[in-house]
């Protein structure tokens, strides 16, 4: 797999550019860091939001059609030396207008500082340039990672850092390597889902793409991994609530993908802005230094989350003001505070470094940090590049990779049948309030951070205009709201009377962070009435989902004939739902997360077995229908004894038994029949996305090393312990035997 992927990369990856040796950045760092007064050292650690540059009302307001206010921007880069500017305000702006504004700040950085240092800017580019008008938008990760395509997740990433670049911004707040682990989270989207094995995956391929062999090259950017760590898994499922988690389950489930990026060349981490076990993690050095820099390695920069060392006082209440709060997060090992509307960060680490309770020398190391980066970034010789070196930013060609990943993200649930795909003489009742709404298929992350202000994207066609396109005048609509009224029920009711299929499109409104918070998995109980009314009617419902989060679907899902989850698929997404339901593309999306049945059905799919009685699951993880079919057989596991060393090699082969063609997720699942700690019934160690013609078969194989079966015991090691293990693929099973205890 990782080689297809690096050869599916080759046209994204740069020539290498300022590929200075890490001995000429060094001097180039100490020779600078030399001349910095403390309030210059101070200032590269500040990071506030673009508000504080800005004409406007602070801290929240902006002067509308926005403008930097001169004053102030000298006073934050002259005055007090900042390093870093981020964000966007309440909406995008167009590309030109961001080159406007990034030429602007870096030539007051590089022309009016002392130093001439330049302005490191940074943005959350989550799925897409999506702060800027007309860039290629993707589908949000928990989309991406449905489409259990690692080559596909790595060209909307090489697109998006090109597209980032393009703007001016060579700094990304992206990818999310939190592990999904409870899915009520309003973040869950943002996520690879609930496996760690697909998110380590799919996460180290959108590194890799984000940065490419040389992140000062103008096509690439620094990526940012986040959330360190464990960030969506709070105990209740509020954003910003606490967690409780033993070590052995932190080191199992939500460092591996950390540990793979890092090794990876990430360039920087944004911490967890919540708790772990009564500690916020911002003033945690047991995470942030001995864990993350001293035990992985990470030499890069940290950063903290929004305005999140003011909330180790205000929010955790564990230092006494704002001053000991900075004190505790410096000293845990946090290089730069996304403050994010004042410069009293600024100040008050100056007082606390004045007055000896933190030493310059600790300043100094995470200021050669932050200069490292922007050595790195080739930005003191290039703060931006000409606008002329992006002629492909929005262009045909990068469209057309987004509406492909919409289309591999689609997941069919439920095809009672083989309702679907429709046939091109249907007459289609279209309605749902998730119909003929743009924003409900992009979701929070949009144009604005909410998501839900009008998209500046007329031309983006939604699920309704997508089905007009392909049936013409055999679609009727009806609207409804997101809480339909009894009316527009009636109203859906009467018009199904002249269809002979309906496509009820549901799901969630636009959400970001605690604005997403719900304290219940279902659908609104009016959603669940216009459900259950159309299908009264007799008339086949195909049940179009549009959410970030799988909502509970077992009051009515046995009267819907057929079910697509959609997730959010971004501005392609009504294309791509279009051509599922008509046909013209093969659905091949695996759900990257197990679909509860209920309110407190909420076990993942590497439960426990002790855990085995209570499971009872709408869909389980990796599954997906398509419109063909596909048979295993002939599994293969070339030894049946393992010793420490040694590599199983398992192959297995796939057959297309259907009439179209059609691409498979091949999952490789391995069970450790017993251990010390209670194992989990399965762990999935593999998976590779083919694409088989009918009747074609495939053989597809996979390398396990002895690690690969490891696990983090009760005494927080990693081991694989002797004993028997269980292999599946498909319906296929098998076993093999580790001979002895390994440790690692």
């Amino acid at each position: 797999m990782f080689n297809r992927l690096m050869l599916g990369l080759a046209l994204w990856l740069p020539t290498l550019a300022y590929a200075y040796t890490d001995v000429e950045i060094d001097r180039k760092v100490e020779n600078l860091l030399a001349q910095m007064s403390l309030t210059e050292k101070i200032g590269q650690m500040t990071q506030v939001t673009l508000n504080v540059v800005s004409v406007g009302t602070l801290p929240y307001d902006m002067k509308e059609p926005h403008e930097l206010d001169e004053a102030r921007l000298k006073n934050a880069l002259v005055n007090y030396g900042v390093g870093s500017i981020f964000n966007v305000g309440d909406h995008a702006f167009s590309r030109e207008h961001w080159r406007e504004i990034i030429e602007k700040i870096q030539q007051v950085a590089t022309t009016q500082t002392r130093l001439k240092i330049p302005v490191l800017y940074g943005i959350d580019a989550v799925h897409g340039t999506n702060y800027t008008y007309d860039s290629t938008l993707f589908p949000q990760q928990i989309g991406l990672a449905a489409t259990w395509n690692p080559e596909l997740v790595a060209k909307a990433a090489a697109i998006t850092a090109y597209e980032t670049r393009a703007i001016g911004v060579p700094w990304n707040f992206s990818p999310s390597l939190d592990v999904g682990r409870n899915r009520l989270h309003s973040r869950f989207y943002e996520t690879f889902g609930e496996d760690t094995f697909l998110v380590k995956t799919l996460g180290k391929a959108m590194l890799q793409a984000y940065q490419g062999n040389d992140v000062a090259d103008k096509n690439h950017i620094a990526a940012t991994l986040k959330h360190f760590i464990a960030y969506v898994m709070p105990l209740n499922g509020i954003d910003r609530s606490s967690a409780w988690i033993p070590e052995h389950y932190l080191r199992e489930y939500f460092l591996p993908p950390f540990i793979d990026a890092i090794g990876a060349g990430a360039k920087s981490v944004m911490l967890n802005l919540s708790e772990i076990n009564g500690i916020p993690v911002h003033a945690n050095p047991q995470l942030v230094t001995d864990l993350l820099q001293h035990e992985l390695n990470f030499k890069g920069l940290i950063v903290s989350d929004w305005e999140s060392i003011r909330e180790v006082f205000y929010h955790h209440h564990v230092a006494e003001n704002d001053k000991q709060a900075v004190k505790l997060a410096i000293l845990a090992g946090v290089d730069m505070s996304m403050v994010p509307y004042s410069f009293e960060f600024a100040d008050q680490l100056q007082q606390l470094v004045k007055a000896g309770e933190i030493s310059e020398q600790r300043i100094n190391t995470s200021v050669r940090k932050i200069l490292r980066l922007k050595f790195e970034l080739g930005l003191f010789e290039h703060p931006y590049y000409p606008v002329s070196d992006y002629p492909d930013f929005g262009s045909e060609k990068f469209r057309k990779v987004s509406q492909e990943a919409a289309s591999e993200s689609i997941t069919l649930l439920k095809n009672e049948k083989n309702l679907l795909p429709l046939p091109k003489s249907a007459k289609i009742l279209v309605t749902g309030f998730t119909a003929d709404w743009i924003q409900a298929l992009n979701g929070g992350w949009t144009y604005s951070w909410q998501g839900s202000k009008p998209l500046w994207v007329t031309h983006k066609p939604t699920i309704l205009d997508a089905m007009v396109q392909k049936f013409r005048d055999q679609v009727s609509y009806v609207e409804t709201a997101y809480e339909t009224t009894p009316l527009e029920i009636q109203a859906a009711v009467k018009a199904a009377e002249d269809a002979d299929y309906i496509v009820l499109c549901l799901g969630e409104k636009p959400y970001a962070e605690n604005f997403g918070n719900v304290l219940d998995f279902g659908l609104p109980e009016s959603q669940i009435s216009l459900a259950r009314e159309l299908a009264a009617t007799g008339k086949p419902v195909i049940l179009v989902l549009a959410e970030g989060r799988p909502r509970i679907l077992s009051p009515f899902a046995e009267q819907m004939q057929a079910i697509v989850m959609a997730y959010l698929p971004s501005n392609e997404g009504g294309l791509a739902i279009a051509d599922i339901l008509a046909g013209t593309v093969n659905p091949s999306g695996k759900l990257p997360f197990t679909y509860p049945f209920g309110q407190n059905s909420l076990t993942m799919y590497d439960h426990k077995h002790s855990e085995t009685y209570a499971v009872q699951v709408q869909y389980p993880f990796g599954f997906g229908l398509s419109y063909t079919e596909f048979a295993y057989s002939n599994l293969k596991i070339d030894r049946k004894q393992l010793t420490a060393g040694d590599t199983l090699n398992i192959s297995v082969d796939v057959t297309n038994t259907g009439k179209r063609a059609g691409k498979e997720v091949v999952q490789l699942y391995i069970g450790d029949v017993f251990a010390s700690l209670a194992p989990p019934v399965k762990r999935l160690r593999g998976f590779e996305k083919i694409e088989l013609k009918p009747q074609q078969t495939k053989t597809v194989h996979f390398k396990i090393a002895v690690e690969d079966i490891a696990f983090i015991n009760a005494q927080n090691k990693k081991v694989a312990e002797k004993g028997d293990f269980e292999v599946m693929l498909g319906d296929l099973k098998g076993r093999f035997v580790l001979t002895e205890d390994v440790h690692f």
